[in-house]
């Protein structure tokens, strides 16, 4: 799938900070994929310059959606529960934030007076289904092999 600059910023713009910190720290331990150390949340927040408090919420919430896994003990911390290629970005905006949506009409809950004669759905619909298409198909192992490429 092809996304425009322009449509990767919008996507960009529609994710939350905290989501953003959750990227790097998910990116972080899957540059320690496999070698079978956890990685302490202290270490996570300071090599991404994120606070130590806000970490630990974001940790806690990637590790209840089952994306990360807490490793008690003195060699302890956290470690991906799955492989980065097995990660979807949509997973890990999910578990933050909640779904991405670009605007509450196309929520499936929120009931429009003008749903069927409005002229902007029908394209805030596509937008919609290309954001979410992109965050479904990038996956972590995508991302940090990206970031590796422009270093």
């Amino acid at each position: 799938m092809t996304v425009t600059r322009a449509v990767f910023g919008l996507i960009m713009e529609l994710i939350r900070r905290d989501t953003d910190y959750a990227f790097r720290l998910a990116a972080q331990m899957a540059g320690a994929y496999g070698q079978d150390r956890a990685l302490s949340a202290r270490v996570l927040a300071e090599d991404n310059d994120v606070s130590y408090a806000l970490a630990c919420k974001i940790l806690q919430k990637l590790t209840h959606a089952g994306i990360v896994e807490s490793v008690m003990g003195p060699k302890g911390g956290f470690r991906l529960a799955k492989k980065p290629e097995k990660i979807a970005f949509s997973q890990l905006v999910e578990a933050v934030q909640g779904p991405v949506t670009v605007n509450k009409c196309l929520m499936g809950g929120f009931k429009c007076p003008r749903k069927g004669k409005c002229p902007a759905r029908p394209k805030m619909a596509e937008l919609q289904n290309k954001i979410s298409g992109y965050l479904n198909e990038l996956t972590l192992q995508e991302f940090i092999g990206t970031a590796n490429e422009r270093e």
